[in-house]
């Protein structure tokens, strides 16, 4: 029988990942995606729409399924999801591993002060500007909802979800960009502040040079830590050598 690979998916990575695994001889590879972007692409393989009800529906369905190992290729930041996925394997004894891309290294010109959350960039913010460029996707906006006199630009791929913040402008537009279509927009919108989660990755990383280049401070939420026993690797080669298909 053919080995099946779940990958939970929504990222460039896991897209990567499918095509690789796809287009390998006898093997399986479905994509779960959780049906937030309502345009997602293109997948290699099979693909899945929806929530699985938690842990204990998502070790069901790795069961039902025959899944052979799965792979959470989710969003840095996706916590629930991910302490799901870890349980759900404990549950099954289905073999997981999650593909984490590297976070971003601070350099030494950068202005950058680290939070642990929205809430606490929110709490952060009035001390370093009153024009926020804002990056953190259309989800949690509600933190910043109280920010009243501050002016904030909004970027997602999709229109965020209320509440959002009095005073909001919204740009809807998909990364990659580039350090000169980012410093066009932070000087065009007289951006004095950026906010930002640490997704890692180049597709959006031009922004942070472009703050960087302009001296801006830049307040950058931490990723959440993975759950306890759960290992990761950096990219899809790390992923290709745990299923052991790097040869």
């Amino acid at each position: 029988m053919s080995p099946h690979v779940l990958i939970l998916g929504g990222t460039a990575e896991a897209r990567e990942l499918a095509a690789v695994l796809a287009a390998r001889p006898g093997v399986r590879v479905t994509t779960s995606l959780a049906g937030r972007v309502t345009r997602p692409g293109a997948l290699a393989g099979d693909v899945r729409v929806g929530g699985f009800g938690g842990a204990a529906g998502l070790a069901g369905w790795l069961r039902e399924q025959h899944v052979d190992a799965f792979v959470d290729a989710t969003h840095p930041f996706a916590e629930t999801i991910t302490a799901n996925a870890a349980q759900a394997a404990a549950a099954s004894g289905v073999s997981a591993v999650v593909l984490r891309r590297p976070g971003w290294q601070p350099d030494p010109e950068d202005r950058w002060h680290l939070v642990t959350s929205l809430g606490a960039a929110a709490d952060a913010l009035p001390r370093f500007g009153s024009r926020a460029f804002l990056t953190t996707g259309r989800l949690g906006l509600s933190a910043f909802a109280h920010l009243t006199e501050m002016h904030f630009v909004v970027r997602s791929v999709e229109p965020p979800e209320p509440p959002v913040p009095p005073h909001t402008e919204v740009l809807l537009a998909r990364g990659p960009f580039t350090v000169a279509d980012e410093t066009t927009l932070l000087r065009e919108y007289l951006i004095d502040v950026l906010v930002t989660k640490d997704s890692g990755g180049e597709a959006t990383a031009a922004k942070l040079t472009a703050a960087r280049q302009l001296g801006l401070p830049v307040v950058v939420v931490r990723r959440p830590p993975l759950p306890r026993g759960v290992s990761a690797v950096p990219n899809v080669a790390g992923v290709l050598a745990w299923l052991g298909f790097n040869s």
